[in-house]
């Protein structure tokens, strides 16, 4: 796959499909118009593309600072690379491309930059200055500019009965399985380890403590999860707190602190990709340190018991 930022590198001999979307999450009703967008591509023997958005038009036209996304920009590429589409290209959200009425936006952008001969497009899509155009509207730039437009049913979309807000909705409440069973793979966060206050080395539980850059990147309820990533080629399990450890200070500062079992490599400085997936229970606050320590050996065990059951 290859990311186009600026357009204008397109080859102009190359004749495309395309399907316009935020798509945060890819999840299971995403994949379901991408693998339809790639079958298409290799039935006309057209290239298939990916038009996205970043930053989010909400961040831009509310300045929604309060927003948060399943994916940062960089996840979703990766995951869409999987997909097996030949170009996403990440158009960039500004005022001034919002202003774009829906003919410019279909001439200026499907028409010169992306050669669209075939858009695939959701049922309920809108597009162009305040959003007012709808699929009729395209079907008839398609007539004037020269292309198809094929729509993906409300039937097929509600079959799957998957949306991105269902998603954010479960993670706010700590429901990892249900969002995970939604994306149709674990969600997950990446960041760089840094240094923190050797807490949990105290408790004999060392942990990895994991910034993460990108403010707008949603993180799931507080609470205990068991995870999982991939270091030196070998998958490592572990058990992750997000949370202010409440029985040790009284910050509100959030931290996220992953132990990682039968692991002691340094990883200061090192990038993780964390994948979440079961939830143990809510952050608390203990009685004693030593509380604290008998809950985390309780933790440990729940967690090497979930562990076992993904190799039965």
């Amino acid at each position: 796959m290859e990311k186009v930022r600026n357009f204008n590198n397109l080859d102009s001999n190359i004749l495309t499909v395309v399907t316009i979307g935020t798509f945060d999450g890819v999840h299971l009703g995403h994949q379901k118009i991408l693998k339809r967008l790639v079958n298409t591509a290799k039935e006309t023997h057209l290239k298939s593309v990916v038009l996205t958005f970043f930053p989010h038009p909400r961040m831009v036209l509310q300045n929604d600072a309060n927003i948060k996304m399943i994916n940062t920009i960089e996840e979703r590429s990766t995951i869409l690379e999987q997909s097996g589409v030949d170009y996403l290209c990440v158009q960039k959200f500004t005022k001034d491309f919002s202003r774009l009425t829906a003919e410019d936006f279909v001439k200026t952008i499907l028409v010169d930059q992306l050669n669209a001969k075939r858009v695939i497009i959701g049922y309920d899509h809108h597009f162009g200055r305040n959003r007012s155009a709808n699929i009729d509207d395209l079907r008839k730039f398609g007539e004037l500019y020269g292309f198809e437009v094929e729509e993906i049913s409300a039937e097929d979309v509600n079959e799957v009965a998957v949306s991105s807000t269902k998603i954010r909705k479960a993670l706010d409440a700590g429901d990892i399985t249900k969002a995970n069973t939604y994306l149709g793979y674990p969600f997950c966060l990446n960041g760089t380890v840094v240094s923190g206050k050797k807490i949990g080395k105290q408790l004999q539980y060392p942990t990895a403590n994991l910034k993460i850059e990108e403010a707008y990147k949603i993180i799931p309820k507080h609470g205990v999860y068991v995870v999982k990533s991939e270091m030196n080629n070998k998958t490592v399990f572990g058990m992750m707190n997000i949370g202010t450890n409440p029985t040790i200070t009284d910050s509100t500062q959030q931290h996220i602190e992953i132990h990682f079992f039968n692991f002691d490599d340094d990883l200061y400085g090192k990038s993780l990709k964390i994948e979440m997936l079961h939830r143990l229970r809510d952050e608390k606050k203990f009685n004693s340190v030593e509380d604290l320590k008998t809950q985390l050996q309780q933790d440990e065990h729940e967690s090497l018991r979930f562990i076992n059951t993904l190799h039965d």
